[in-house]
């Protein structure tokens, strides 16, 4: 990865893809930037607010305007009895204020019909809510369905900023160490193998493999092209084996000099027809799934799009093998040393 980069900025619709329904084009697989991936490294908790200002339903709006002016914040959660019942924003006050209603009470102004984004999604969801809402900001909940912070469109910004910031300081001694790591290994063919374990249904830490993977790509010297493209199609393979089976199942990355393998496995409950689960949008997701923002029926497709050469092995009842493979010219594994 270069450390010059060109000014940071967040994907529109039309650029963001992946889980949300969108097929990757062949264009878009060999041009994803690293502002597009860090749409999906980065989880919502990592930039959203957390130490959070709020409103109750019976306080007057004079009150609450004054908590906006001294915090420099534009918007507040409204919960009673520690329940989340609505967000209230400076638009709804000027609203208020338009009509001399500033003592009015919360409730009156507040918007209660809540769009919320989970504290464990990646910021591709954040950004796909805000795009289809035109909100502002978005309540973030956890696991249990508890407020934990909110998150806007400015928090993504400084997200990704901080980000790229940090990317630039440690770039040189990833490069370093990547240098590094085969130089003392003589053989006639060398692998480097990641096993991960991933649970089924674990959506909290969906997305960390393929996180790991692409770190481990480009320390090891991988043009960070191919390290998305790899990126992609793991990320994808991580979230079917948490849909879509009944154990789990194990993802693997096999570096070679020439050539990039990874792969799932797991025990169940295979496909029957292949050709179908190929088909764009095609899907077997459960509707409580598809509420979570996956399962759009896009993920082998978008596979398909990054690799070089896919296969599937699958027997109904007893599982499925998903192999991908993506050639490397020798010249773009920089630190590689294989014997």
């Amino acid at each position: 990865m270069s450390p010059t980069r060109s000014p940071a900025r967040i994907p529109t619709e039309q650029e963001t893809h992946g889980r949300h329904g969108r097929s990757i084009t062949d264009d878009d697989a060999n041009a994803i930037n690293r502002v597009e991936e860090l749409s999906y490294d980065l989880k919502v908790h990592e930039v959203m607010t957390a130490d959070l200002k709020v409103a109750s339903p019976d306080m007057p709006l004079s009150e609450v305007l004054e908590i906006l002016r001294i915090n420099h914040i534009s918007g507040v959660p409204v919960k009673k009895d520690d329940e989340l019942v609505g967000i209230l924003s400076l638009e709804d006050i000027v609203r208020a204020m338009q009509k001399n209603e500033l003592s009015a009470p919360v409730s009156q102004y507040m918007t209660s019909k809540l769009t919320t984004i989970a504290s464990f999604d990646p910021i591709v969801g954040a950004m796909q809510k805000f795009s289809d809402s035109r909100l502002g900001r978005l309540p973030v909940i956890d696991e249990n369905n508890r407020l934990v912070g909110m998150i806007t469109k400015g928090d993504i910004t400084r997200g990704v900023l901080v980000a790229l910031q940090k990317d630039y300081k440690e770039e040189e001694v990833r490069r370093y160490r990547a240098s590094h790591l085969f130089e003392d290994i003589i053989s006639d063919r060398t692998t480097l193998v990641l096993r991960y374990n991933i649970k089924a249904h674990d959506f909290t830490h969906g997305g960390n493999a393929s996180s790991n993977i692409k770190r481990a790509l480009l320390r090891l010297g991988a043009d960070p092209q191919i390290a998305r493209r790899c990126g992609i199609a793991v990320y994808e393979a991580e979230i079917n084996l948490i849909i879509h089976t009944i154990n789990g199942g194990i993802l693997k990355l096999e570096v070679e000099s020439h050539r990039i393998t990874m792969s799932t496995t797991d025990d169940g409950p295979g496909i029957p027809d292949i050709a179908q689960v190929l088909q764009a949008g095609y899907s077997t997701a459960t509707e409580q799934v598809r509420e979570m923002g996956f399962g759009a029926g896009m993920g082998l497709v978008n596979i398909q799009r990054c690799v070089d050469k896919m296969e599937i092995e699958s027997t109904v009842g007893k599982g499925t093998k998903l192999i991908m493979r993506i050639n490397v010219p020798a010249e773009n594994f920089t630190a590689r040393k294989d014997g």
